[in-house]
């Protein structure tokens, strides 16, 4: 990649921020379409947030991606907010244009992309659970109701933001209890737990669901790809879940994002070749 006066600048911010694959995924995009552009990851603690957004907006970056823990308050910091963004109050996606933000958001898009071009999975008619109540568990009910899930069960310790989350959804999401999983034909883990645990240690599972309790019949995704099988998968997994990370939805949401900053049609086959797995 060659650098100049007139390369364009993205980047990744968040908090961890340097395990993530955003930039091998964006710069093997950009030398694939020919774009003098480059791709960086930022870490950013929480209270620096808003300096570093409208620093960015100011030295004219073209986009940033936003992960954990930044997406609520980076839809905050929008000047303008797409009809997604202003329903989930999180954002993953900031654009910029002569010092105006604007908030979007791919993550519930890249899920179902990645759903339907690796498992061959539909949402329409179907019971899904989604565990977490984040800004990526918000994007994945509000996109499995919108793709026309049958019900959508919301799964989190706090019942309070579960219940946040299932309001996106009126009449198609709902609370519900760990148990109340075992019949779902989707459950997606959408808290960062299977991130957070150390090396060699099995975290508490998240929001109190067993994955033993998971098994035949089901696909089971965890949106976290690094590591890039989750205990919780592998749990899932052994009793006979089909299962899935989260680098499908990561690459799904980034193709957006590229088509969103360049105008371009992204190329999938280039940025899949640039990760491991």
């Amino acid at each position: 990649m060659s650098l100049s006066a007139r390369t364009e600048l993205a980047g990744v911010i968040g908090s961890p921020v340097r395990h993530s694959l955003s930039p091998l995924l964006h710069n093997a995009a950009y030398r694939a379409l020919g774009l003098d552009w480059a791709y960086l990851a930022f870490e950013v603690a929480p209270a620096d947030l808003a300096t570093a957004v409208r620093g960015a907006a100011a030295l004219g970056l073209r986009g940033l991606s936003v992960t954990m823990p930044h997406k609520d308050e980076a839809a905050a910091l929008a000047d303008r907010r797409s009809p997604a963004v202003r329903r989930l109050g999180a954002a993953n996606t900031l654009s910029f244009s002569k010092g105006a933000i604007a908030a979007d958001s791919t993550d519930g898009a890249g899920l179902l992309a990645d759903l339907s071009v690796s498992l061959g999975f539909d949402p329409a008619g179907s019971r899904c659970g989604v565990i977490g109540a984040g800004g990526a568990a918000r994007a994945a009910v509000l996109a499995l109701a919108e793709a026309g899930a049958a019900e959508v069960l919301v799964v989190n310790r706090t019942p309070l933001r579960a219940f946040r989350a299932a309001s996106l959804a009126p009449g198609v999401a709902r609370l519900a209890k760990p148990d109340e999983l075992e019949g779902a034909d989707l459950v997606v883990q959408a808290t960062p737990s299977g991130m957070l645990a150390g090396e060699g240690e099995e975290p508490g599972w998240p929001a109190g669901v067993d994955p033993a309790r998971l098994g035949s019949g089901q696909i089971v995704v965890d949106l976290v790809y690094e590591p890039a099988e989750t205990a919780f998968l592998r749990e899932a997994r052994r009793f006979g879940a089909v299962t899935r990370n989260g680098l499908g939805m990561l690459v799904h949401q980034a193709a957006l994002q590229v088509a969103l900053w360049t105008g371009e049609r992204p190329p999938l086959s280039a940025m899949w070749e640039a990760v491991p797995g």
